[in-house]
């Protein structure tokens, strides 16, 4: 065990997951039934509880105060309440700063929730939209806010992405996977079988998840086959490759020190933080290869480092899963093979647990955290936000690090990063080189769009559209390497 006093030694302790098919909740209904699920898990804690965090809802109606909302359900009292940032990384930086600040005697104990209740919004109103959906305010929109922590989402962008509409997920995400597939000598079809391959061991998981949205095994022909229930959405990706946000899923656990937990007879189930990073990828316009992440393998590096430990040292792994491509970058930065017989995942993937906004992650860190009470010693979990943006990764063990949690400092490789951005532009004529694209599907089948991200002969970069006339003749194809012609404001490219 380790030497460290145990008011010093973060231990996460109280589990709780939520999820509703029938009845109509909003996202507070769903953190409160996980908070009380976690309150359970974990007896004589609620007590303890000293700072609320709510991660930031993005797909659903939300309070102003989500967490001062939570409170007052609970009946708990001096209690600092507080939301989140937006970004999947967002779980693991919260449970990374409320471990440091157990480690540095700042913190008693936290409740860590999350939750998207946006079946139940499209039930109440088919014609609901995902996107700005939280901004509404809930109930009560004459509510105060409440303070909001966690990294800026600034910057995750360019005026490149911008200016010609380059910024929706959906598209940007296949984009980073036609680097991938052109690094492999893959086409689209080749492409599209190999992530059926690779997320047909996801669904098996999820089906045996409690707290998953789908129950079936998808096979990988099911998962990567077009048809008229699994459309193609942006090449290579079917629906069924995308993450699915239509959920009411939430979640809550509890971050407190081993000493809080020992009083409480909690000892026997207590999972411990070992060490956190967070790093931040540049806009992807400005990226030199779109199928690789610097700041994972700096936020890696950095915890491996600090830890002694490799990535051969996890009995369980957990990578962020909103797209597929999110996944190959995640594993390829800490060099973890996509067959490797630990999975990528424990908890199902957004894909098929679903895809609950920001708080993906959460779920992946119960999922690691019960695995770890049951066997095994250590395990790794990935979180990303943005667009392959932001990174927050995380070590939890079974037993207490014998040097106590790290948080470890990466401001001088973050620096680094930063400094390697490419140079990037709107305004261009001529001929430029094809280093990502996609060719986006509309419901009917027909192309209704093809981004590129390109370079100009004078190494900057550029993202373009396509001329309306080529959409047509744009299905199925890769552009990658090919040279376009650019023009316009907003750029647009013809071959």
């Amino acid at each position: 065990m380790s030497q460290l006093h145990p008011s010093r030694i973060p231990v996460l302790v109280g589990l709780g997951q939520s999820i509703e098919r029938e009845k109509l909740v909003s996202i507070v209904d769903l953190t409160e039934t996980a908070s009380l699920a976690a309150f359970k898990d974990a007896p004589g804690l609620k007590e303890q509880i000293d700072r609320v965090t709510t991660v930031s809802v993005i797909f659903s109606p939300s309070p102003k105060a989500p967490s001062r909302e939570l409170v007052a359900r609970l009946g708990l009292t001096n209690v600092e309440c507080e939301s989140t940032t937006a970004g999947g990384n967002t779980p693991q930086w919260v449970v990374n700063r409320a471990a440091d600040d157990i480690a540095t005697g700042k913190l008693k104990a936290t409740l860590i929730v999350g939750a998207e209740a946006t079946r139940s919004m499209r039930a109440a109103d088919p014609d609901a939209n995902f996107f700005g959906a939280s901004r509404g305010g809930g109930a009560d929109n004459k509510q105060e806010s409440e303070p909001v922590v966690g990294p800026s989402m600034d910057g995750v962008l360019t005026k490149a992405e911008v200016s010609v509409g380059f910024t929706r997920p959906a598209e940007v995400y296949p984009v980073f996977e036609s680097a991938l597939a052109a690094k492999a000598g893959r086409d689209m079809t080749q492409q599209r079988e190999h992530i059926g391959r690779l997320l047909e061991s996801w669904a098996k998981v999820a089906a045996a998840n409690p707290f998953a949205w789908f129950k079936e095994e998808f096979t990988a022909s099911d998962i990567s086959s077009p048809t008229t229930s699994n459309r193609l959405t942006a090449e290579p990706y079917t629906k069924r490759m995308n993450s699915f946000p239509n959920v009411d899923q939430g979640s809550a656990l509890i971050v407190t020190s081993l000493e809080v937990a020992k009083a409480a007879g909690l000892e026997d189930q207590c999972v411990f933080p070992w060490a956190g990073a967070t790093n931040t990828d540049v806009a992807p316009a400005a990226r030199k290869d779109l199928g690789a992440s610097p700041a994972v393998s700096a936020a890696a590096g950095a915890i491996f480092s600090a830890t002694g430990i490799g990535i051969n040292d996890f009995d369980f792994i957990d990578l962020y899963s909103c797209f597929p491509s999110a996944v190959q970058v995640l594993a390829e930065a800490i060099d973890l093979s996509l067959d490797d017989s630990r999975g990528l995942t424990q908890t199902g993937g957004m894909s098929f647990f679903g895809g609950p906004g920001n708080n993906y992650t959460s779920h992946s860190i119960i999922s690691l955290a019960l695995r770890l009470r049951e066997s095994g010693k250590l395990a790794y979990v990935a979180g990303n936000g943005g667009f392959l943006s932001k990174h927050s990764i995380g070590i939890y063990g079974s037993e207490p690090p014998k040097s106590g949690f790290c948080l470890a400092d990466t401001k001088k490789q973050q620096a680094e990063i930063n400094a390697a951005a490419l140079s990037t532009t709107i305004e261009a004529t001529g001929k430029a080189t094809v280093v990502g694209g996609t060719v986006v599907y509309g419901r009917d089948g027909a192309v209704s769009g093809a981004p590129v991200v390109a370079d100009l002969p004078d190494g900057q970069r550029i993202v373009a559209g396509a001329d309306p006339s080529l959409l047509p003749d744009l299905a199925g194809e890769s552009l990658v390497g090919k040279t376009i012609s650019v023009s316009g404001s907003p750029l647009v490219y013809k071959l």
